[in-house]
């Protein structure tokens, strides 16, 4: 008896501490990403298309640092804005936990933007850039990615303005813009 009461209590303690109720923001993608107001969208690499036989050394580093992108944008409009409001408080509240390390903010209250990251300055595990307008919605970008580094990300930038990005995997972000 002794026994089944012990392993009971260690299992119940087990899941107590392995459920999290934490906000984050990949539970926040999760829970959004199949709501009506709401766009996702996850982008590869291979968005890119790169010829790797034109690439320096350096940047061949910084695109295998770089593994995918999350997009969760909320479309505001005249009917919405108290869910707006709502919902961009979430993510910034989100965004106020200790792990997300803001680099630079930009804009007002109502209209700006926020780059933040998630590890060390040598081992950045992911990027966020949190935009919003009160007109358009706000849109969260997740950069996942292993081992990154500011040396990588902005090489990465750079590489960007040289890519043939294929436009086909943004198509959905059109519905924000319209």
């Amino acid at each position: 008896m002794k026994i089944s009461v012990f392993t009971t209590a260690i299992l119940a303690l087990l899941t107590f501490v392995s459920c999290n109720s934490e906000p984050s923001l990949q539970k926040y993608f999760v829970e959004n990403t199949d709501k009506k107001d709401f766009i996702a969208l996850d982008i590869s690499s291979t968005i890119l298309n790169l010829d790797d036989t034109k690439l320096s050394a350096e940047q061949k580093e910084a695109i295998n640092s770089f593994d995918k992108m999350n997009i969760l944008a909320f479309k505001a409009n005249d009917k919405n804005q108290v869910q707006f409001e709502a919902e961009r408080n979430k993510v910034k509240a989100i965004l106020k936990d200790p792990k997300y390390q803001e680099l630079m903010k930009v804009g007002s209250g109502r209209d700006g933007a926020s780059i933040s990251y998630v590890g060390s300055d040598e081992n950045i595990k992911e990027f966020i850039v949190f935009a919003n307008r009160k007109e358009n919605g706000f849109a969260v970008v997740r950069v996942l990615g292993n081992n990154m580094n500011p040396n990588n990300i902005i090489t990465l930038m750079s590489v960007l303005k040289e890519s043939k990005i294929d436009m086909e995997q943004l198509k959905p972000l059109q519905q924000l813009i319209k």
